[in-house]
């Protein structure tokens, strides 16, 4: 009877009930009808035992360290960056989103945080430059997506906790399949642009102009150079490294630049406060599903189902990205890795994927599902920053998605995309 909690949350979900209820109330309530009461206090105990983690204290630092360089200015450090190297290009403030996203995703590692900060900012000034007002919010909403991609990540944090995996190598491995992404959407963009006549956002800056926006950018793009380096370098562990970016920021908001007030510091904890207790709270329901997917042996079922198809890993890896992006479509990316790779990834290394390769493969895909419709979370938040209805974001980001699926398919059948660097560096065979 158990095997019956996949559908029963499914239900759940789709009657509206939070996904943090539905991860509960869907075993709970078949371990009820089973007679399994003691299991159910199990199942309740594990939403706290699944939070208490060394290595996910590291999400909430990574959050803070994002709020404190969002409320510093440097969200408009990394615009004015971006418009210095690309705003003289046709449909340039499009670009400058992606570059945007791009550079903000070595800050924060959140597809929310960057739908926010920058949509809040380009949104109304693409819409001000002749963009609709609908295209502007897709493409602040496809480019977000590369945010958990690019390290610091926290999905790839939560995948390298469930699965024993080094987080090192996962931020490594993430590096080049999130600027493929970036440079796939600016691809597109430069194919419509000629096609529609986008405008050009600004005149071509001088090199002396270009050198003093890369000066105003300094501080804030060495964030991921820091991090990065003491993790590779030994200096501190991945949550240590999450700490480090926070006392980073402080001193750069605070001493450095001075845009950040003591005022200002309430508000920087609470936002980080809050936006970390809903990530921590669904992991910690989602490690209390995970306990009840292994009771009801559903694991071994669908292992059995899945090597049934086929035991070529290449038409395998097909299907499980198909399976991916439909999970993606309903379930937010850290309870679906929870969920799915305990299940899938030992699968697919047995067929000879490198975790490594399959877990980049899973995060990536899962990321996506964030912008796809119809219940992708960041389309919610660019419909709420743009006021632009969801149905009509939803059509205008179809071509950007085709893009970034023909992405997870290249991350998915060459595997050098991914793993070269990781492998360079000694975090992977």
């Amino acid at each position: 009877m158990l095997v019956w909690f996949l559908p029963v949350f499914l239900v759940f979900l789709l009657i509206g009930l939070p996904v943090f209820f539905a991860l509960l109330a869907a075993p709970g309530l078949l371990l009820w009808l089973n007679g399994q009461t003691n299991d159910i206090t199990l199942l309740y105990r594990n939403v706290y035992n699944g939070m208490d983690s060394f290595p996910l204290m590291a999400i909430p630092f990574f959050m803070l360290a994002g709020e404190l360089m969002n409320r510093g200015g440097i969200t408009i450090r990394l615009v004015e960056f971006s418009q210095a190297l690309m705003g003289h290009l046709r449909g340039g403030l499009a670009h400058v989103n992606v570059l945007s996203s791009i550079l903000f995703a070595g800050l924060s590692g959140s597809a929310v945080a960057d739908t926010s900060a920058l949509g809040s900012m380009l949104i109304p000034a693409m819409e001000k430059q002749g963009y609709t007002r609908k295209f502007a919010a897709a493409i602040t909403a496809a480019s977000s997506v590369i945010g958990p991609i690019i390290p610091p990540s926290g999905i790839m944090i939560i995948y390298a906790y469930v699965m024993g995996e080094s987080v090192a190598a996962l931020f490594l491995a993430g590096i080049v399949p999130g600027v493929m992404v970036g440079i796939g959407l600016m691809l597109m963009i430069k194919v419509m642009a000629n096609r529609y006549d986008f405008p050009v956002a600004s005149r071509k800056y001088t090199w002396p102009e270009r050198g003093q926006a890369s000066l105003k950018a300094f501080f804030p793009l060495m964030t991921p150079v820091i991090i990065l380096g003491g993790i590779l370098g030994g200096i501190f562990t991945p949550t240590e490294a999450a700490a480090v970016a926070v006392g980073y920021a402080f001193i750069i908001g605070f001493f450095v630049l001075r845009t950040l007030t003591l005022r200002e510091v309430p508000d920087v904890l609470s936002n980080a406060g809050m936006t970390s207790a809903v990530v921590l709270l669904l992991v910690g329901a989602a490690m209390a599903f995970k306990t009840v997917v292994s009771l009801s042996h559903a694991p071994e079922q669908l292992a059995a189902l899945i090597l049934g198809l086929s035991e070529n890993p290449l038409i395998l890896l097909f299907l499980i990205n198909l399976l991916l992006f439909v999970v993606g479509m309903f379930l937010d990316a850290g309870p679906a890795i929870i969920i799915l790779g305990p299940i899938l990834g030992p699968i697919f290394t047995s067929l000879g994927v490198d975790p490594i390769h399959f877990a980049i493969i899973m995060s990536v895909n899962l990321t996506v599902g964030l912008a796809t419709p119809p219940m992708g979370l960041v389309l919610f938040v660019a419909a709420a920053v743009s006021r632009e209805r969801v149905e009509t974001i939803a059509k205008a980001i179809l071509p950007f998605l085709a893009v970034e699926i023909a992405v997870i398919f290249l991350i998915t059948y060459v595997p050098a995309i991914s793993m070269t660097i990781p492998r360079l560096t000694g975090f992977a065979n």
